[in-house]
């Protein structure tokens, strides 16, 4: 059965940075996207953050997080990462790590909501002063 475990969601104030992790587990598959999604309220829906294929070069970013958020990963450990750097009150959301077998026709993975079926429980991220 297939397992996503957040950590790392913490109160920080504007322009501070914070470091998630996700945990995957009952899959072995490396070629898996994996991506990191955020929910800013519970009226508000899922906006992608960043996606990936673990190991590859390049990421696929929301265009309100490119040059402050990296996603890294270590398929020895089925670990990823995201390094949220500069954060504003607008990053505040709870933060759910997201996999799936789904690719963009381009190879790249995708980042919407729909083509993800294994999803973890969120951690939550709070940006204020």
């Amino acid at each position: 059965q297939v397992r996503l475990v957040e950590s790392g969601g913490d109160s920080v104030q504007p322009g501070g940075a914070l470091r998630l992790s996700c945990v995957a587990s009952g899959y072995n598959n490396t070629n898996r996207c994996v991506a990191w999604f955020r929910r800013r309220s519970r009226e508000q829906g899922r906006e992608g953050v960043v996606s990936l294929v673990p190991g590859a070069k390049s990421a696929s970013y929301g265009n309100s997080v490119k040059g402050r958020f990296t996603m890294s990963t270590d398929t020895t450990k089925m670990k990823f990462e995201l390094q949220m750097n500069s954060l504003e009150p607008g990053d505040t959301g709870l933060y759910l790590c997201a996999a799936t077998l789904v690719r963009n026709g381009d190879g790249s993975c995708p980042l919407a909501v729909t083509e993800y079926r294994f999803w973890g429980q969120g951690t939550q991220v709070n940006v204020s002063s």
